[in-house]
């Protein structure tokens, strides 16, 4: 084989080339070894590194390579061959290494229950000790991409990178719908963190980005779970119950079955027309019983629109509300927004508490019923409230038979509605606003 004169790595193509070993290895004394800015060249010779080489131009020779003596006994001058490797490391800082890390478990806070979570950002990386890079990382190859760097070091990688996400959403409690406003600093948590893996490898961690935390739908059980958090937040802007969009997809199978019982007419199909048939009659039975009022049944209660609706906490109890001491939060009946019923009068457009014996929903001066729960709302139709547990009191009785607080009876300083104490000269009650 030809002795090589001169050595020189171009890199070529868009490929990030961390490490390059010149294909040749019959050497001279006085041979140029020629490197490019941003790179570092490395012999290696019997298994030991015979030097280091910055950019620029340089010969091999026993003046800049004394270990040539030790290894061959090449005697000084003269153009004698030798047997060494010529390694190019590349030193470009790079940015743009995607990663991602899928199944990521976590019990989340806001929906309490557990979550399937992919995560994904990219990362910079800069070779900074040219010898341990070969020694740990590259091996025997002749060529070492970016490719081969990130599936040789995926497997720590993730296992690192899933553990400290998780560690850092439970440790600061933050949940999925918060996730989004704390990339940055589990960013940067991930990065110092992570600091030291990379450079045990001879690489300085630059750059180090989380760019989305999102569910991860690539299972059957991560696509319900998304499918369920778009359906809970479309009802939520909405302001309708699941009950409602059961009702309402039933009405549109209804009108599906109308109209293909009507085009299978003339070939004798009669069962998707009356079954059409019988769910318009139940919905229009339905419809009437909500216009009408009904007495509180399914046409009320399926209807009507609910102003108690449930919410999601960490507790667990969807329709708990906000209740403290039997005090908790409605939806006011002319704004719509909330208030607690222990206020007799709304703090956002400043209508009456005009709430319901039963449920406590606020209702308009004119209703006939409730909104929420149908009761009857008529003049003399429940009697006193009481201002304890709101619960409905016969008129004339002095003391609450749920909860046993005092209604005031026939004294007259006394408030008939919620008991509260009257000044005499006073003609509406300043608590609930019930005219004395």
């Amino acid at each position: 084989m030809a002795i090589i004169d001169c050595i020189i790595w171009q890199p070529q193509g868009r490929e990030v080339i961390y490490a390059y070993r010149y294909p040749e290895q019959n050497l001279s004394t006085y041979t140029q070894l020629v490197v490019q800015e941003s790179q570092e060249a490395v012999l290696f010779s019997k298994g030991q590194i015979m030097g280091k080489f910055g950019p620029g131009k340089h010969t091999l020779n026993t003046e800049n390579l004394p270990i040539l003596r030790n290894l061959f006994g090449i005697p000084f001058g003269g153009k004698n061959p030798f047997t060494a490797e010529v390694w190019f490391v590349n030193k470009v800082q790079t940015f743009a290494i995607d990663w991602s890390i899928d199944r990521m478990a976590i019990h989340d806070i806001d929906y309490n229950t557990q979550l399937p979570l992919v995560a994904s950002g990219q990362y910079g990386l800069k070779v900074i000790d040219t010898e341990k890079f070969l020694v740990k990382f590259v091996g025997t190859k002749y060529k070492f991409t970016q490719e081969d760097m990130t599936e040789q070091s995926y497997g720590e990688f993730c296992s690192k990178a899933k553990s400290l996400i998780l560690q850092f959403m439970l440790n600061n409690k933050i949940g999925y719908k918060q996730i989004s406003a704390f990339l940055d600093p589990i960013s940067e948590n991930l990065r110092n963190m992570m600091q030291d893996f990379w450079y045990q490898l001879g690489l300085e961690l630059t750059k180090f980005y989380v760019t989305s935390i999102e569910i991860d739908d690539s299972t059957p059980e991560g696509q319900k779970v998304r499918e369920a958090i778009a359906q809970q937040a479309s009802m939520s802007i909405t302001g309708h119950t699941w009950q409602q969009e059961q009702m309402f997809g039933t009405a549109n199978n209804a009108i599906n079955g109308v109209t293909n019982g009507i085009g299978n007419m003339g070939s004798g199909g009669t069962g998707s027309l009356l079954g059409g048939l019988m769910a318009v009659q139940m919905m229009g039975t339905m419809g009437r019983m909500a216009t009408a009022g009904g007495n509180g049944g399914i046409g009320s209660g399926m209807m009507q629109p609910n102003y108690n609706q449930p919410t999601f906490n960490a507790g667990g109890n969807a329709n708990a509300g906000n209740t403290v001491n039997n005090v908790r939060d409605v939806y006011c009946a002319g704004c719509s927004k909330k208030f607690s019923t222990n206020q007799a009068f709304c703090p956002h457009c400043g209508k009456k508490y005009n709430p319901c014996p039963k449920c406590g929903a606020d209702n308009a001066e004119s209703s006939k019923r409730c909104v929420s729960c149908g009761t009857s709302l008529s003049v003399g139709g429940a009697g006193n409230i009481c201002p304890q547990c709101h619960q409905p009191v016969a008129p004339g009785a002095r003391f609450c038979g749920n909860c046993g607080t005092p209604m005031g009876g026939t004294n007259e300083n006394v408030c008939s509605r919620c008991g509260a104490e009257l000044a005499p000269n006073v003609k509406f009650c300043p608590v609930c606003g019930n005219r004395r």
